[in-house]
C-alpha cells in the first residue's frame, strides 16, 4: 500500500505539502532521462502513472558502468585508493553504477525500487549520496547486498521482475504452439458441452468418489468418458491424455463454467424482454374448483 499513500510531515505548512504533490514529473521524455546515477532524478519524484516507464527505460540502458574512464585517487590514510572497473563483473554486474561527475558508486535497483520499502543508511549511501569509501569498499558492498532476505535482494528481484518479460503468462501462453491452443480448445469445449447438458436437465455433477479406479465418478466425468469414446478427437486430449494443468474437469473449473453459462443465460433473457415488463409467478392460490 505505500506505493499508493503519501507519508505527511505534519510539521510542514499545508500549503507545502500541496507545493510537493504538484511537483511529480508527469510526463515521460526519454530525453531528460540523465545517464550518470549521481545526476538523476530520484524515482519517487516522477508520477506512478509513468514510473515503470522510467524503469524500463534504465533497466533497458543497463546499470551506468564507464569502463574506460579514468577513475580518480583520494587519499586514505598513508594510501592513493580509487574505484576499480573489475568490481563491474561477477556478482555485482547486473546493478552496480559508478558516477562520473560525483565519483561515486550507485546502486541501479535500489534507485528504481527504493521508494517500495522501508530503507535504511547502508542503502542511502548507495542510491542518494553515492559511495565512495575505496578502502573499504569489498567490505562495504558486501554489506549492501546482505541476506537474501535483505532490501537490496528485493530491489534486485523486482528490477528481474520488470525486466524478464518473457517470463510473463501472456508472453508464454502466445509463445504456445497452434497444436497445444487447438486442443485446448477442444478440451474447454468438451466441459462446456457436458456442463450445458447437465444445467439443461438439472442434474447433479460430482460424485462420492471421483479416483480414477471408481466406478461411479458422477454425471461429469461419466459423459466426459463416454464423449471420448465416440468421438477419437476428443479422446487424444482429454482426461488421462490431458495435460496434468489444463484438464478443465476441476470443481472449480466446473464452477467458472456454470457462472459463465448463468450470466449468459440471464443477458439473453434480458435482451429478449427488450426494455419491457416481466412477472415471475413465485406461488400460485388456487379456489375450489382447482383453477389458478
Amino acid at each position: 500500500m505505500d506505493v499508493f499513500l503519501t507519508k505527511f510531515n505534519f510539521s510542514q505548512p499545508s500549503s507545502s505539502l500541496r507545493n510537493n504533490s504538484s511537483h511529480l514529473i508527469d510526463e515521460f521524455d526519454e530525453k531528460l532521462l540523465n545517464p550518470d546515477p549521481g545526476e538523476r532524478v530520484p524515482i519517487d519524484k516522477y508520477s506512478l502513472r509513468i514510473r515503470d516507464d522510467v524503469r524500463r527505460h534504465y533497466i533497458q540502458n543497463g546499470s551506468c558502468q564507464p569502463v574506460d574512464h579514468k577513475f580518480p585517487k583520494t587519499l586514505f590514510g598513508n594510501k592513493m585508493r580509487q574505484f576499480s572497473s573489475g568490481w563491474f563483473k561477477g556478482s555485482y554486474s547486473r546493478w552496480l553504477e559508478y558516477s562520473v561527475k560525483k565519483d561515486a558508486a550507485f546502486c541501479l535497483c535500489c534507485y528504481l525500487f527504493k521508494n517500495d520499502y522501508v530503507y535504511g543508511s547502508t542503502s542511502d549511501s548507495f542510491t542518494k549520496t553515492g559511495f565512495k569509501a575505496w578502502n573499504k569498499a569489498s567490505e562495504r558492498l558486501d554489506l549492501h547486498v546482505g541476506k537474501v532476505n535483505s532490501f537490496h535482494h528485493k530491489c534486485f528481484n523486482k528490477m528481474l521482475d520488470l525486466s524478464n518479460q518473457s517470463q510473463s503468462i501472456q508472453v508464454a501462453f502466445d509463445k504456445q504452439s497452434e497444436k497445444q491452443r487447438n486442443e485446448h480448445r477442444i478440451r474447454l469445449n468438451a466441459s462446456i458441452d457436458v456442463v450445458r447438458f447437465l444445467l439443461y436437465f438439472g442434474l447433479s455433477f460430482r460424485g462420492h468418489d471421483e479416483s480414477d479406479f471408481s466406478k461411479n465418478k458422477g454425471l461429469f466425468l461419466g459423459l466426459l468418458e463416454w464423449l471420448a469414446k465416440r468421438l477419437p478427437e476428443v479422446d487424444r486430449v482429454i482426461l488421462k491424455h490431458a495435460p496434468k494443468n489444463d484438464m478443465m474437469t476441476s470443481p472449480k473449473i466446473q464452477k467458472d463454467i456454470v457462472s459463465a453459462c448463468a450470466q449468459e443465460t440471464m443477458k439473453a433473457i434480458i435482451n429478449n424482454l427488450d426494455g419491457d415488463y416481466s412477472g415471475i409467478l413465485v406461488n400460485e392460490s388456487k379456489d375450489f374448483s382447482h383453477h389458478e
